[in-house]
């Protein structure tokens, strides 16, 4: 089977997140003839997936590719223009849930593997791949999970190539070497509700709030580096009020969020925050959640090998970034100081007719293929 095949494989098998549809026990069936021991790692309803290939050398390296099985729900099916679990090509692309993000990025890697090991079969070092049905919701008992697990028996990783689709405009023109951190509060201020009618018997937590919000809005929180754009903040919800016109709320409830970069801790961002909200001496609750830490991995080897494999396929030379929401390469990061993601274009990710070029396939085996051939030894 050839790229085009097993991506359609994958696609007819509806996986919407935390549900697998069988994806890892086709791709462990694709492995396993290939030298590769399979190991599952279930939890809590999730499907896990750590597969390897030990080379010579129990002390060389492993080289891993990270990716996700589940996709996002589909949206109004009569929306679609064909089935989104049955694969269609149509004008030279290939439609279906996935097509994209990310099981065309799944389907190359293996073909990647498969001719590789043809050329080459013998290697001091390991290959790995560390799949999860849990990327696309929680992500509470996915990768996270994984990475526990082999951290716990001491087992690290080299290198590690994470499947998402991050090209803006073709195929090879970005490689994400990191990612921002997020952190985000649900932040609750306390005020007194009464009748309108009544000012000087209430105390109204939205004007109370309001110069706090100006000034978090305002503020310049770090500027960034080198690698990472400034921490932004936005607010993504705000809420207060019974319903009725003529009462003035008792409590205002706000939800906001940092991405932050290297540039910023979480300690260092909520002491800022408690501090503005202390000032203005507000009465409240405040609950914080820390989704990921950022992570950057140093233009090194990794990086170098990708980027020129991609440049042989493509003739492009990719912009390292550090754009966009999270990853699961925030867990991976924890037992692997090398860390990257490169994946199809990514125009028609979680939308409806998703599709990836039917062209691209190959060239994404291709960069694959001649990424992991020079990281082995």
């Amino acid at each position: 089977m050839q790229v085009l095949e097993k991506v359609q494989a994958l696609i007819a098998r509806a996986s919407i997140t935390p549900e697998d549809g069988g994806c890892l026990d086709l791709i462990a069936s694709w492995l396993m003839p290939l030298g590769f021991s399979i190991e599952r790692m279930d939890q809590g309803g999730v499907s896990n997936l750590w597969a390897k290939r030990r080379g010579s050398n129990p002390q060389g390296k492993i080289i891993c590719f990270a990716g996700h099985t589940d996709v996002v729900p589909t949206g109004p099916l009569e929306k679609w223009t064909s089935p989104p679990f049955t694969p269609e090509i149509r004008d030279s692309y290939l439609y279906g849930r996935g097509a994209a993000d990310m099981k065309s990025s799944l389907a190359a890697c293996v073909v990647a593997i498969e001719r590789l090991l043809a050329r080459r079969a013998a290697s001091a070092d390991s290959l790995a791949l560390l799949l999860t049905s849990d990327e696309e919701g929680d992500a509470i008992n996915g990768t996270v999970r994984v990475v526990e697990a082999l951290k716990a028996r001491g087992e690290a990783i080299d290198y590690c190539i994470v499947g998402e689709p991050t090209c803006v405009d073709q195929l090879g023109d970005t490689v994400k070497n990191g990612r921002r951190g997020s952190l985000s509060a649900k932040l609750i201020v306390k005020g007194v509700q009464g009748h309108v009618a009544y000012p000087h018997l209430v105390k109204n937590p939205v004007h109370l709030a309001a110069p706090v919000l100006a000034e978090l809005v305002a503020a310049t929180w770090d500027d960034g580096n080198e690698d990472f754009p400034p921490t932004s903040l936005q607010i993504s919800n705000a809420h207060a009020g019974t319903g009725a016109g003529n009462v003035s709320p008792g409590t205002f409830e706000l939800l906001f969020n940092f991405r932050f970069s290297t540039a910023s801790t979480a300690e260092g961002l909520q002491a800022r925050v408690h501090d503005i909200l202390d000032r203005h001496g507000l009465a409240y609750d405040i609950h914080w959640t820390l989704g990921a830490k950022p992570f950057l991995t140093p233009r090194g080897q990794l990086c170098l090998a990708l980027s020129e494999s991609i440049t042989r396929v493509t003739g492009i030379t990719p912009v390292l970034a550090t754009t966009g929401g999270t990853s699961d390469g925030r867990f991976i990061a924890d037992i692997c100081s090398q860390v990257v993601e490169f994946g199809p274009t990514n125009d028609s990710i979680h939308k409806i007719d998703e599709r990836i070029a039917i062209a691209e396939l190959e060239y994404l085996a291709q960069i694959y293929e001649g990424t992991f051939d020079r990281l082995l030894t």
